[in-house]
This record gives C-alpha cells, sequence and structure tokens, in this order.
C-alpha cells in the first residue's frame, strides 16, 4: 500500500489515505471529499484536478506529457511541482506521497 497525504491549500487540514498500486490519485482525493473537481473525469482536458506535488516527492513521478502540460497552462495557481491528479498513478515503489491543494480550488460539484 502506498500512504498518500492530503494538504489543505492553508495547510490546516491534513488527510491521509492508503491506495494500492494502479490507484489513480484523482479517484483518491475524490473519495476521501477532497476538493478536486475532475470535470473532464480523467481525459486530460481540463485542469480541475491541478495539485502540488511536494518536493521530495516529485521526482517520484514519471514526467509529465506535453498534454499535460499544455493543461498546466490553464491552471491557476501553477508552480515547479504541478501535476495534473489524474495523470498520477500510484506505484508501489513510491512508498508514500504528499500533495497540496492549489489556493484557488474550487469544487463545483459539491462532493
Amino acid at each position: 500500500m502506498i500512504r498518500v497525504r492530503f494538504v489543505s491549500a492553508n495547510g490546516n487540514e491534513v488527510s491521509e489515505v492508503e491506495g494500492a498500486p494502479g490507484d489513480r490519485l484523482l479517484d483518491l482525493a475524490q473519495a476521501d471529499g477532497q476538493p478536486l473537481e475532475g470535470t473532464c473525469e480523467g481525459q486530460m482536458a481540463c485542469s480541475t484536478c491541478h495539485v502540488h506535488v511536494d518536493a521530495d516527492d516529485f521526482a517520484k513521478l514519471p514526467e509529465a506529457i506535453e498534454m499535460e502540460e499544455d493543461m498546466l497552462d490553464l491552471a491557476a495557481n501553477v508552480g515547479r511541482y504541478s501535476r495534473l491528479a489524474c495523470q498520477i498513478w500510484l506505484d508501489e515503489a513510491m512508498g508514500s506521497l504528499t500533495v497540496r491543494m492549489p489556493g484557488s480550488v474550487r469544487n463545483m460539484q459539491g462532493r
């Protein structure tokens, strides 16, 4: 199992969940009640699942493909360690992963 730690945009709320290899970060976040909309349901046609990956964990991820980079260009509060949660698939080698919600996150679906 991979330990995933979600940190709120203001850093005051932290939630930890466990995921299995092959789980998608967006699905875990939504199941945990995190404010990630994922409007396109993981088709990489929006940027509503944008997260900031902890700097120490960023190197554990495969590089973003050009299409993901293009979608991140449309997101607010993008930083060096920004990724789309729909494009992060948990891998046993990760061990753990910490992600922070960006300050502009809004879940219009009200989950």
